[in-house]
């Protein structure tokens, strides 16, 4: 017995009579709403089982072998250049050609370069296309998925002012990422602006798919699970976030408020959302709540990083990810690399990080914002507490023939963990920071810095790349935790002082 099926089959069958009812029920729906609710009740009875998904796809990696290459980059492609991810998702085929790869068929890097290419491409067919067609085409055709002339002038003021991070998180939502480069295209963007943020996300999207399924090739029921479970997150949080803003917005003007407000406050339905929004109003502060929307998303992006990291980490020895980075910096290592390395690596020491933030902490404490200085040192404590209790609790041995001299528990990387305090002291900075400081400098500084430590180790031989990919999860979990509470405190000493 499934229940899911047969929750959604009732939902259908509920669906259908109240349309009925209404008279608004098109003939050709009851037979194809008939057939659907047929075939969940007769599934999730358990009346038929349907052959194991794992088992296909075992297969089908052995059938296609190189061929993966072909589907997966063609799904990838389509999925915003053709519109097809409206149908069809293309998470699932890239999480294939992952789970392929994971089965030693296909190379993954080579997997991830066509993967981040396809996509690109066709977010950039999207692009041309509603650049092609216009605002003309959306507002003859707009009005049937409720796009209005108003609705568009809104969509292009909104670009204007955060093209780049809606493009970049519009990648990880199911639907936005079908439409949203035509819907850009179309809202005049300069296509400059938008390749920057779109190569970025189309990126990480890719690349963190692609890890998935390689990481879990043993089991695709842990993989989905895992896949579904981190992007239903970071949707949630986008989703949530930007619901916020919009409702703050909304609120703080005048005619929208009275609107909206007219609107809810009749229903009793919708009364408690109001109270909730008219509340967030009155005490959230618009810089603070964007930047601690940021601080969560890192936080929640530093534990799913670490749970998958700590999953493939936990049989003890190094899985085929571990086996390909070490086999790859094999190629690349010599005796200058060697060398740099062990510079590179020293960064991440501890004792050199805390010269580094005590530097800091000293520039944030003579410039009186005692609360980022406190955040700082409690967030690097803490990640210190929980680097140790992590260590204790997987005890993975480390790699054989390290090429510097180790000791403890190989997961999480203690150098890749404490590296993403340079990050944390770098935004910290940025914030505070006179305008007339290489502000992007130092952003570029503090996420390169952690990226090099943590290579480092794997090209050392210290490391496995997992016990890596662990360590920074780690460190954006802690800071990132460590951040949400310090922004808490500014946003309530504000409107302290305001009142």
């Amino acid at each position: 017995m499934k229940p899911t099926p047969l929750v959604t089959a009732a939902a259908l069958l509920a669906f259908g009579l109240w349309r009925w009812r209404r008279r608004r029920l098109p003939g050709w729906w009851g037979i194809v709403g008939a057939i659907a609710i047929a075939a969940l009740v007769v599934y999730g009875a358990g009346l038929v089982h349907p052959p194991s998904l794992e088992h296909v796809l075992r297969k089908t990696g052995s059938t296609l072998g190189a061929w993966t290459y072909l589907l997966v980059g063609a799904f990838a492609f389509l999925e915003t250049g053709a519109f097809i991810g409206l149908i069809a998702p293309g998470e699932t085929a890239v999480l294939l050609g992952g789970f392929v790869a994971g089965q030693g068929k296909i190379n993954v890097v080579v997997l991830i370069a066509i993967v981040w290419a396809a996509a690109v491409a066709g977010d950039l067919t999207s692009f041309a296309l509603g650049r092609r067609l216009g605002r003309d085409f959306l507002l003859r055709h707009g009005p049937k998925v409720k796009i209005t002339e108003d609705r568009l002038e809104r969509v292009e003021a909104f670009f204007a002012r955060h093209g780049g991070p809606a493009i970049l998180l519009g990648r990880f939502v199911g639907l936005v990422r079908a439409l949203l480069p035509f819907v850009v295209g179309a809202s005049g963007l300069e296509l400059r602006r938008f390749l920057i943020f779109d190569v970025v996300g189309a990126g990480l999207w890719g690349g963190s798919l692609v890890l998935l399924g390689y990481v879990f090739w043993q089991s695709f029921n842990t993989l989905t699970k895992v896949a579904k479970q981190g992007f239903l997150a970071l949707g949630v949080v986008i989703v949530v976030g930007a619901a916020g803003v919009w409702a703050v917005r909304r609120l703080r003007d005048p005619e929208d408020r009275a609107r909206i407000v007219a609107y809810m406050e009749p229903r009793p339905a919708l009364r408690p959302f109001l109270r909730v929004a008219q509340a967030l109003a009155r005490h959230v502060q618009q810089p603070y709540a964007v930047e601690s929307a940021g601080a969560v998303a890192v936080l929640l992006a530093g534990a799913v990083g670490y749970g998958v990291a700590a999953h493939a980490a936990g049989h003890g020895g190094p899985v085929a990810l571990d086996r390909d980075a070490f086999d790859l910096v094999r190629n690349l290592r010599s005796s200058a690399g060697v060398h740099v390395a062990k510079v590179v690596t020293a960064l991440g020491a501890t004792p050199f990080v805390v010269v580094v933030l005590l530097a800091g902490i000293a520039w944030l404490v003579g410039r009186r914002h005692h609360v980022a200085a406190a955040g700082l040192a409690i967030a690097a404590l803490a990640n210190q507490l929980a680097l140790h209790v992590a260590k204790a609790a997987v005890g993975r041995p480390r790699p054989p023939d390290s090429l510097v001299s180790t000791q403890g528990s190989s997961f999480p990387s203690g150098h890749a963990a404490a590296s993403i305090a340079y990050l944390a002291l770098a935004v910290a900075l940025w914030r505070v920071a006179p305008r007339g400081l290489p502000r992007a400098a130092l952003l570029t500084c503090g996420l390169a810095i952690p990226l090099l430590v943590g290579l480092s180790r794997v090209y050392l031989h210290a490391h496995y790349l997992t016990d890596v990919l662990g360590g920074w999860g780690l460190g954006l979990a802690v800071y990132g935790g460590v951040g949400v509470a310090a922004l808490t405190v500014e946003r309530v000493r504000h409107n302290e002082r305001e009142r």
